[in-house]
């Protein structure tokens, strides 16, 4: 693993544990000022910037401190020079969402990038897998 790949690591790893916690600088640490995210709930066209990006969080803070979990289960990084992508899977629910489904995972996507010498996430994207059974 290169250095680039342990620091981008612990940059999700510390990302991560601040939505745990519901920390919200910690959230908004190390994302770049016109950051683009994709979410799962809407709006469908996503949010573009940091302002916008940091009003998706106070009801996701609500929701999961009644109960649910946000936890790391896998993280894997590709590093380049100045450009990045790490894409991680994550245990995100109710406990009866989890026992209901203990096999769904959010997927997460980032894109980042190096700026004066430090990782930013440029782009952010959370999904679920569909598994309503549809074919549509």
């Amino acid at each position: 693993m290169t250095d680039d790949e342990r620091q981008i690591r612990a940059l999700v790893e510390r990302w991560a544990a601040a939505v745990h916690a519901g920390d919200m600088k910690g959230v908004l640490a190390d994302h770049a000022d016109d950051i683009v995210m994709f979410d799962v709930p809407p709006p469908h066209d996503g949010v573009r910037g940091l302002a916008a990006y940091r009003e998706t969080w106070p009801p996701f803070f609500e929701w999961q401190a009644q109960g649910a979990v946000f936890d790391l289960v896998s993280l894997d990084v590709t590093a380049g020079d100045d450009v990045a992508y790490a894409h991680a899977l994550l245990h995100c629910g109710t406990p009866n969402d989890l026992a209901a489904q203990p096999e769904n995972r959010l997927r997460l996507t980032l894109g980042l990038r190096k700026e004066e010498g430090r990782w930013t996430v440029a782009h952010e994207h959370h999904s679920f897998p569909d598994t309503s059974g549809s074919d549509a």
